[in-house]
């Protein structure tokens, strides 16, 4: 399950909010009551259908635990991973720890991102998104798409 699109949220004082219409109409029924939620790689949070969760849980338990680059990394990007459910308004909270993280405010924005959804401050995916140049956005797609041997 992918998805696709950008949309803006509002958090109320407690740390709610609703999915927009437009991620839940991307989800099947049965997976719009179950999410896990973790620290993102920048300083956002990713959101997972507990069914997009669960092989990547599986691969990341499978790490070799005598490796310490892969304890490292399993302690990481665990810590805080936290299962939310939608309250009987259909909000979900946010963990103060992970929010705190991610710098959230009141506007948020979510973001698809494959088989997940970033989720950031409004404010900051702004600032992402100012600092990077067209030619930098151009350099970064043939270095990710093409490789640097493939010119």
């Amino acid at each position: 399950m992918d998805f696709l699109g950008e949309f803006e949220a509002t958090l109320d004082p407690k740390g709610r909010f609703l999915l927009p219409v437009g991620f839940k109409k991307q989800l099947p029924e049965e997976e719009q009551h179950r999410f896990v939620i973790n620290r993102g790689f920048e300083k956002c949070l990713s959101l997972y259908p507990v069914k997009n969760w669960e092989p990547l849980f599986a691969k990341i338990k499978g790490l070799n635990d005598f490796d310490p680059k892969a304890r490292e990394f399993r302690r990481y990007f665990l810590n805080g991973a936290t299962y939310v459910e939608p309250d009987s308004a259909g909000r979900l909270l946010l963990p103060a720890n992970l929010k705190a993280h991610a710098d959230l405010q009141k506007d948020i924005v979510l973001v698809a991102a494959g088989d997940k959804i970033e989720i950031w401050d409004s404010n900051k995916y702004k600032q992402f998104f100012d600092s990077f140049s067209p030619e930098a956005f151009s350099q970064l797609a043939k270095d990710v798409m093409v490789g640097d041997n493939d010119n």
